[in-house]
């Protein structure tokens, strides 16, 4: 049965590249198929890996007749029955549903929390980490909203990274990050424990998200905060309503009120996309409960000691000692997110059978 399934993958994959090498696909249709054909491309050694296994288990188990290859055909054998169960998790991994928004680009959004001052710093702490994560995976970043504070920390900031597979790498970064630390403020040296919510939704396409102008209302109002005295002289910001669901989006950050509005859409865009996904994810399975949490940004998912330099993420109980890397958006944040990940995978297995 498997096999049968692995070798129309192939088939699929000759019969794509075929396509795109004939020219006569192109536009829309060719962007569908490149998108097809990437994916594929990512199982297809897999598959290739997992049928020389088995033709040298069968290759071996022939050899066992024969008294002078006996010897060697029964290494050969434990050898493939020592691989056959990785390239099998593998192959099981590789054909899991595949979420239909990870090659997107994101919308991520931090808001400062419980703790003040030292919040709203802790809130740019992790504004910085995602942008260097970012800039390190060769993905572009840009802010569509701040609302900073006088001591460089920030009540609100919304950006996007854009870059192939953003959201895959990210998705699982929605919720709340708690900090425990010494504040600067904090004259008795006592370690105070802050925490800032992360959103993260993928951009929405055109073709994803439909919105009908009768169902917004656009306001534009004079711009406030960080950026000069232009801020204080042009009616730039835009607040755009969205009256099925009541979704308010501000932006204000671009001088130009053109630019303001395209960035606001961006965002109401992917608001309304996520909503569309979790309440298609709800009403598909609605038992389902992912050991790596909902998403909800109102969830407890990250805890960062300082005192101990270390990093917990609470939902499958992994703690690294590596808290300057990960801050940095380093190796060690890709260590935790795979991790994440990887856990999530393993809980859609246990739940395919």
């Amino acid at each position: 049965m498997i096999e049968s399934k692995l070798k129309e993958l192939q088939n699929r994959a000759a019969e794509i590249e075929s396509q795109m090498n004939s020219g006569t696909v192109s536009g829309a249709e060719l962007t569908k198929l490149s998108k097809e054909y990437s994916r594929l491309s990512e199982i297809l050694p897999i598959i290739s890996e997992y049928f020389q296994i088995q033709t040298g288990i069968a290759d071996a188990k022939a050899m066992l007749t024969e008294p002078e290859l006996k010897s060697m055909a029964e290494e050969q054998l434990s050898e493939f029955n020592k691989l056959l169960p990785e390239i099998d998790k593998q192959l099981q991994i590789s054909l899991l549903p595949r979420d239909d928004a990870d090659d997107h680009s994101v919308i991520m959004e931090i808001r400062a929390g419980v703790g003040g001052e030292e919040s709203a710093l802790f809130a740019g702490d992790l504004f910085n980490q995602y942008k260097s994560y970012a800039l390190r995976h060769g993905w572009k970043i840009e802010v569509l909203e701040e609302n900073a504070t006088s001591l460089n920390g920030y009540k609100e900031v919304i950006f996007k990274i854009a870059g192939q597979g953003a959201y895959a790498h990210l998705k699982y970064e929605s919720g709340i990050h708690r900090v425990q630390r010494v504040p600067e403020t904090e004259a008795s040296g006592r370690i105070h424990t802050s925490a800032a919510s992360v959103a993260v939704m993928p951009e929405a396409e055109d073709i994803d998200v439909v919105i009908d102008d009768k169902d917004i209302r656009v306001d534009i109002f004079r711009a406030s905060g960080a950026g000069g005295q232009h801020v204080n002289k042009t009616d730039s910001a835009i607040r755009i309503t969205h009256f099925p669901t009541g979704i308010v989006v501000t932006c204000q950050n671009e001088r130009s009120q053109l630019q303001n509005k395209i960035s606001a859409m961006s965002v109401l865009r992917s608001k309304l996309y996520e909503k569309q996904r979790l309440d298609q994810q709800t009403s598909r399975d609605t038992s389902r409960r992912s050991m790596v949490g909902s998403g909800d940004r109102s969830e407890k998912i990250r805890t960062y000691n300082f005192p101990e330099q270390r990093v917990t993420d609470h939902r499958i109980k992994l703690t690294l000692y590596k808290l300057d890397d990960i801050l940095a958006g380093g190796p060690a944040l890709d260590e935790m997110i795979d991790a994440v990940t990887a856990a999530d995978q393993l809980e859609q297995l246990a739940n395919l059978k």
